[in-house]
């Protein structure tokens, strides 16, 4: 299977992968929003024998198949915004850095 990928302007390490050159039409426009301009990056040829560092190609294949395009993010991330965190849990980070640094030896 042939594919393209383009990287991300505004989500750094977020790459998409299209189906077909050019067609941004399958992605939805509020995934397309959060994106920015995309740049184009790779042209791969895809198989079940091929290995890709960040992605297992059968998920990707299939992605492209039924929706024509496939996300890919950094490393342990996702689009959503991280938790916030309380002033509680604030408490207990700097509590637990303070027992350790005040431990005895």
């Amino acid at each position: 299977m042939h594919c393209f990928v383009y990287a991300s302007q505004r989500k750094a390490d977020t790459y998409v992968w299209l189906q077909q050159r050019d067609n941004f039409k399958p992605i939805p426009a509020s995934l397309a929003m959060l994106l920015g301009d995309l740049r184009f990056v790779l042209e791969v040829e895809l198989h079940a024998q091929r290995r890709l560092p960040h992605e297992d190609v059968e998920v990707v294949m299939e992605h492209l198949r039924t929706q024509g395009w496939h996300l890919q993010l950094p490393p342990q991330q996702t689009l959503a915004a991280p938790p916030a965190t309380s002033d509680a849990d604030a408490g207990l980070v700097e509590g637990a850095a303070l027992n350790r640094d005040d431990a005895p030896e």
